[in-house]
């Protein structure tokens, strides 16, 4: 489909409500980084939970909702508390998780996997969920880092509005800088609420995206990381 993005022309027939949801539906990405402004981290999390909850109430009420009622005054502050401390909590650098690095005393030589990473983000088309698993593996140059520390990693960066492919490549290459090493894979599995509880309401389909660096982009590494997310881990 090609769009006609000059809105400002006479006899457009496209107004810039209905070329925003097309570019939305389109699943359409507009950088490597989350897009921010520069004043982004201007206000304090107090100020923002309090603006936040105010255009929330807002509309609550535009919607017709009875903010009298017991069961809706607060939900406001909550959401707007959710937003800020939770859910979009990853926008904030001041939560990137701290990562310290250990040397590879053991000289273990073969990747090593975190598979089945749950992670829990938002569509930044609709601000709906996307709910999935991140499997992520990395060939030591040197050094090694937590295991907890890489389910943070992807908590951190799903943490904000997002499209998968860009959320594949933010945890690959955080990896990749921390490690000091190109040979790292990250797999995403998730299902977009987007698609599933609404617009077309495909409840059977998930995304799968993927990012190979250095050692994997060989057939060989990538396929021995594709079959450890075959294998059936019970541990309960």
């Amino acid at each position: 489909m090609e769009l006609n993005t000059n809105i400002s022309e006479p006899g457009n027939s496209q107004s810039l409500l209905e070329l925003e949801d097309l570019l939305g539906e389109q699943h359409i990405g507009t950088s490597y980084d989350t897009p921010l402004r520069n004043d982004a981290f201007d206000q304090s999390d107090e100020e923002k939970i309090r603006i936040i909850s105010g255009h929330f109430r807002q509309i609550m009420i535009t919607l017709g909702l009875d903010l009298s009622d017991d069961s809706l005054n607060g939900t406001p502050g909550r959401v707007a508390k959710m937003y800020v401390k939770e859910i979009f909590s990853g926008l904030n650098p001041k939560n990137k998780p701290d990562i310290a690095l250990f040397d590879n005393k053991y000289r273990y030589s073969q990747m090593l996997v975190e598979k089945n990473i749950i992670l829990y983000s938002n569509c930044e088309h609709h601000f709906v969920p996307i709910i999935g698993k991140a499997h992520v593996a990395y060939i030591s140059s040197g050094k090694v880092i937590g295991l907890s520390k890489l389910n943070r990693i992807v908590q951190y960066y799903a943490q904000r509005p997002q499209v998968q492919e860009r959320l594949t490549l933010q945890i690959a290459n955080e990896l990749k800088a921390i490690l000091n090493t190109e040979d790292v894979a990250v797999v995403i599995d998730a299902v977009h609420l987007c698609v599933s509880s609404r617009g077309i309401k495909d409840v059977s389909s998930s995304t799968i995206t993927a990012e190979y660096s250095g050692m994997f982009l060989e057939t060989v590494r990538k396929n021995e990381f594709l079959n450890y997310l075959q294998l059936n881990t019970q541990v309960y």
